[in-house]
């Protein structure tokens, strides 16, 4: 399959430096123009002398139904920033790769200026190279028939092969999401196997099933999401998660509350709202037949931006990292969800919330499971 580089417009990257070097001649004055009311019509900035080098990023299952739901936003500027040129990396297995040329015409056709060029690959190698952020989508999905371990095995070998690669190929600075399932043992097993990169650096998704709790508050209460702020998300992306709205606050009519406060349902709270979330996505295959896609993309969107642009004052967010070093006592060296918060693209944990015994309860829970995962996904890793 043909690698593709395409630079909207044609421009070579050096113009985008030269206008601060004052050194554009005529016909370089009139593109720029051209550009700015390209720029002005689409509302988009006119200045692209502002913009940085391109940043790599990599996407992996680019053939599939997530990527397709993803691959626009990062390439529009809607992750990484608006004036943040990308080099896209699209890797999939080799069977995907004519659908893979299709997804590379798409974005081709969308005609986006800061997406300097498109790499599809099936090769590691050519995948990985340079990386500066990394967004682990394929894995292997679970099979009829299909025990747990078996799944655990065949994910193993996945990851332990992106790991290396990553180990061998990537900035040592290069921030890793995960995002095929199981995700947490996924992203154990990508950080093992790529000890010179740091584990912090290493980070699963469970942001879906933090929008999912926030948006399922913001419901109960009658205001938008984003008047929902620092629901938590602790342990596996599994049906053992324990949503926590303990700590949350709902703008309600310009002040804020607690929660358990804004809804006045505690057995709700405790009860039918944490299975809705456990179980939203068994829910959503359920009625679609096919698995969360959008709500996914929108998730792992909303992850890569917080680690490029940090979160908000007073707010956090729940991120599946590595757990050694909590003071939550949840057993060390697994990826647990935790509430972090983010600045200079390094999370840390919000340390110290209060736990009462029925949260303590679920998040030990879901710990153990992720136990039982780690010790079998690490006997097939072999260290």
């Amino acid at each position: 399959m043909k690698t593709t580089t395409t630079w909207i417009l044609k421009l070579p990257f050096s113009y985008f430096k030269c206008r601060n070097q004052k050194s554009l001649n005529t016909s370089d004055l009139w593109l720029e123009r051209q550009v700015g009311e390209t720029e002005k019509r689409e509302g988009r900035p006119a200045c692209l002398g502002s913009m940085a080098e391109p940043i790599r990023v990599l996407v992996t299952g680019a053939a599939g139904q997530i990527a397709y739901s993803l691959l626009f936003s990062i390439a529009k500027g809607d992750v990484f920033g608006q004036d943040q040129p990308i080099s896209l990396l699209l890797l999939d297995i080799t069977p995907m790769l004519l659908v893979l040329e299709g997804v590379v015409m798409e974005l081709q056709d969308c005609a986006l200026p800061l997406l300097k060029e498109i790499i599809p690959t099936d090769k590691e190698e050519v995948a990985f190279k340079d990386l500066d952020a990394a967004i682990l989508v394929g894995s292997m999905p679970r099979k009829e028939g299909m025990e747990r371990k078996d799944l655990l095995k065949a994910n193993v070998a996945i990851f332990k092969s992106q790991g290396a690669a990553l180990d061998k190929y990537a900035k040592k600075t290069v921030k890793v999401l995960v995002v095929g399932n199981p995700a947490n043992t996924n992203c154990l097993i990508a950080a093992k196997s790529a000890p010179s990169i740091p584990k912090e650096n290493f980070s699963c998704l469970t942001r879906l099933d933090h929008n999912r709790a926030r948006s399922q508050v913001a419901m109960r209460c009658g205001v938008p999401a984003t008047q929902v702020k620092n629901v938590i998300i602790w342990g596996n992306h599994s049906s053992t998660q324990y949503p926590d709205v303990h700590h949350c606050k709902v703008n309600m009519s310009g002040s804020e509350v607690t929660c358990f406060d804004a809804i006045k349902d505690d057995d709700w709270l405790k009860g039918d709202f944490i299975t809705t979330v456990q179980q939203r996505g068994a829910a959503v295959i359920k009625a679609r037949k096919l698995s969360s896609a959008m709500s996914a993309a929108k998730a792992i969107c909303d992850h890569m931006r917080d680690i490029w642009s940090g979160t908000h004052e007073g707010e956090f967010i729940s991120m599946g990292v590595y757990s050694t070093g909590n003071s939550y006592g949840v057993p060390e060296d697994l990826i647990y969800s935790f509430p972090v918060q983010i600045q200079n693209k390094t999370w840390k944990i919000v340390d110290s919330l209060p736990i009462n015994d029925f949260s303590k309860s679920k998040m030990d829970a879901t710990a153990a499971e992720l136990v039982e995962e780690r010790d079998t996904a690490v006997a097939f890793l072999g260290v």
